[in-house]
């Protein structure tokens, strides 16, 4: 792997079109990252042609893996689509992924307007 800085990208199962639609409005930007996604929704995201490194999804460990490399700054920023009207039943998952963020100082989108300003920093940073 390149020299890139790294990106976790997640989302609810009612918010992966709006990942999809997401990642294909700011492919050129995205593609200037390495991409990490956890299972189901990095799927969708190799159909955009975009490089994705897979985790698992996010009900099997998907989200804790991610937090962990959040935890040992593995990661520039987490865009993590969430579903607040949703019932998850990985809610303590969901819930340590944002903690981790928080404690780690690591930006977190969890909309696409929020995702957009963090790429846009980043970028800046490139």
């Amino acid at each position: 792997m390149e020299n890139k800085k790294t990106i976790a990208l997640i989302a609810h199962d009612g918010k992966k079109d709006e990942m999809i639609q997401f990642a294909k409005a700011n492919h050129d930007k995205l593609n200037k990252f390495h991409i990490i996604a956890t299972g189901t929704t990095g799927q969708r995201i190799i159909e955009t042609n975009l490089p994705v490194e897979l985790k698992l999804s996010g009900p099997k460990g998907g989200d804790a893996q991610i937090a962990a490399m959040a935890a040992v700054g593995d990661l520039s920023a987490v865009l993590f689509f969430r579903d607040p009207l949703g019932k998850h039943p990985h809610e303590p998952d969901i819930q340590m992924l944002m903690r981790i963020c928080d404690v780690h100082n690591v930006p977190l989108g969890t909309n696409p307007s929020t995702a957009k300003l963090i790429l846009l920093g980043l970028q800046s940073e490139l």
